[in-house]
């Protein structure tokens, strides 16, 4: 081959090397489980959040690391749940993590809004987001006497049996405490907070700027609380409560734990009688729930770590009702023992505005 016959191959080799040596050194785009770490979890970092125009529906999609437990806050979700909880459609504890119950609050409010439904943070819900409120959504909070004096349980029995032999079912410690008064997962109190001790008067922490859960007993002279709920709506499907009021206007989203294996919840409809806030909890054995062994009842004292939490809303279905829970951050992702087991806050948060004999309905699909 006569030297100038190589000259067409020689650089066709050429540009075939310098293609692979661009291509190489161009960015590979990010696959949704090699999503780019979260900035580090401060306030500012939260407070001025925002969503890239360019990220669409990919922005929060869930950090894949390998374990759950690895998985780190991002100051955006942060501000994404708070703007929710704000707007009343609950993701349930605020944990900075897209997990369910996050995504299924975020598409409700997607519909509320008019736009298509959507699990992801897309800008154009972003946007409606973004303009149910211009506050901050993480804000200062000094720690008072009465917090860090509690009183506190040095621990809960995990048998209803033994819970029975409590004076009160208290919380544990503060940040038990202070995370459900500011909506929020005890893992993100911590995160925000970082060696700054809890139970100390005087210390001033991060928490979420949402309205604080309250511990105390409306009178019944002022309940129900405007806007008030005439119908709520039990999907046991997608596993939320949805308030609404009487022009049939959406007025409040909640996920829940509803019914179990051993005591499903109902379906069709029935009313509210009635509302108790800081319960009492009395235990039947015909309910035979799985654990307990006792066959007579018992009694066990109110708190927030009674089994029904610090509400009860009564139905007119014997021994069924929506309640709150000791454990916040499991709604939506455990079963209840038949009833509908919502937060604390969402349910002193229904039980607040829902009229005696609103109507309520379970929805099967």
């Amino acid at each position: 081959m006569s030297p100038k016959s190589w000259r067409p191959v020689l650089a066709a080799l050429l540009a075939t090397s310098l293609a692979t040596q661009v291509a190489e050194a161009r960015p590979k785009p990010k696959t949704a489980d090699q999503v780019a770490p979260a900035p580090a979890l401060t306030a500012d970092a939260i407070n001025t959040a925002t969503l890239s125009p360019q990220a669409g529906e990919k922005a929060p999609a869930k950090r894949q690391t390998g374990k759950k437990n690895d998985e780190k806050p991002d100051p955006l979700i942060v501000k994404a749940q708070v703007l929710l909880d704000r707007a009343r459609f609950f993701p349930g504890a605020i944990d900075g993590l897209t997990g369910d119950n996050y995504r299924r609050a975020l598409s409700a409010f997607a519909v509320a809004q008019g736009l298509p439904a959507t699990q992801a943070l897309t800008p154009e819900v972003w946007g409606k987001l973004q303009a149910t409120s211009d506050k901050p959504v993480v804000t200062d909070y000094p720690i008072t006497e009465a917090d860090a004096s509690g009183p506190f349980l040095d621990k809960i029995p995990p048998k209803m049996e033994q819970q029975a032999d409590l004076k009160a079912l208290s919380y544990t410690n503060p940040r038990e405490m202070l995370a459900e008064r500011f909506h929020m997962s005890r893992a993100l109190v911590t995160a925000l907070n970082p060696d700054k001790p809890l139970d100390k008067a005087g210390t001033t922490i991060t928490v979420a700027a949402v309205d604080p859960m309250g511990t105390d007993k409306p009178k019944a002279k002022e309940l129900p609380q405007e806007p008030k709920v005439e119908r709520i709506e039990v999907d046991k499907t997608s596993r939320d409560v949805r308030a609404y009021g009487a022009d049939d206007k959406l007025l409040a989203y909640y996920p829940a734990s509803i019914g179990s294996s051993e005591k499903p919840a109902p379906s069709g409809e029935t009313k509210v009688k009635g509302v108790a806030f800081d319960p009492d909890y009395t235990y039947n054995p015909k309910y035979a729930f799985k654990g307990v062994k006792a066959q007579h009842k018992f009694t066990i004292q109110s708190g927030p770590n009674n089994p029904v939490g610090l509400v009860w809303i009564d139905l007119a279905i014997p021994s069924y009702g929506i309640h709150g829970t000791p454990e916040p951050e499991k709604v939506g992702k455990t079963e209840s023992h038949g009833c509908i087991r919502l937060t604390n806050w969402n349910a002193r948060d229904l039980a607040a505005h829902v009229a005696r004999g609103a109507k309520v309905t379970f929805k099967d699909d």
